[in-house]
């Protein structure tokens, strides 16, 4: 099989259709409301959490076609492989883009294992060969990339949204974006908190 093209894809308020109602079926809802989907389960059963979860169009019948009108993605995650196949079948004659939980040959994407400290989004994949090899890869990254990092982030849109308007010499303003991603201030914040380390860059920007 060819493999896979990693992409980013922008879901914010588009269609997103989960066939399914069970526990795989739900992680996959938060995760695209995460992302600002319209997300769209269709399930005639399912499990409390989908259920109970806000924010959701839930469609309580079995998997019909029609459904799919109008959506940029699909994934098929229930207990049923004919329910599955035929959704996949049904998204790929609409050219919409689709994914059969743990059956490769159906999707026309897959779901990495990833890591999201605020901004910062790594993504792990072994193209389906095993999964168990991207969690035990992921939680390897995790221990190195840890919570810091989101703060540090947010640290650094602040000070460089700073240095595109604050700083009118382009050689000087590209000297001070290259400082803000010294290592150094990452440990500061890692160590001795944001305030000490936007304290530490407001110190060295403008020189």
């Amino acid at each position: 099989m060819s493999k896979f093209y990693p992409i980013y894809l922008d879901v914010k308020d588009k269609k997103c259709v989960i066939v399914g109602g069970g526990k795989v079926a739900y992680r996959k809802v938060c995760s695209l409301k995460e992302a600002g989907a319209e997300v769209v389960v269709v399930s005639p059963e399912t499990c409390p959490e989908i259920t109970d979860k806000k924010g959701i169009v839930l469609i309580k019948k079995n998997y019909d076609e029609s459904v799919l009108d109008g959506a940029l993605l699909v994934i098929a995650a229930t207990d049923n492989e004919a329910v599955n196949k035929k959704a996949a079948l049904d998204a790929r004659k609409r050219n919409i883009i689709v994914n059969v939980v743990d059956h490769q040959e159906l999707c026309s994407f897959i779901v990495p294992s990833t890591i999201n400290r605020g901004d910062l989004c790594i993504s792990i994949s072994t193209g389906g060969a095993s999964p168990a090899v991207s969690k035990s890869v992921r939680e390897e990254l995790e221990v190195v990339f840890g919570s810091e990092y989101e703060e540090y982030l947010n640290l650094l849109t602040k000070m460089r949204s700073i240095a595109m308007s604050d700083i009118k010499d382009s050689d000087k303003r590209r000297r001070a974006l290259q400082r803000l991603a010294d290592k150094d201030i990452l440990d500061i914040v890692k160590n001795k908190g944001v305030t000490e380390a936007e304290a530490r860059i407001r110190e060295t920007m403008f020189k």
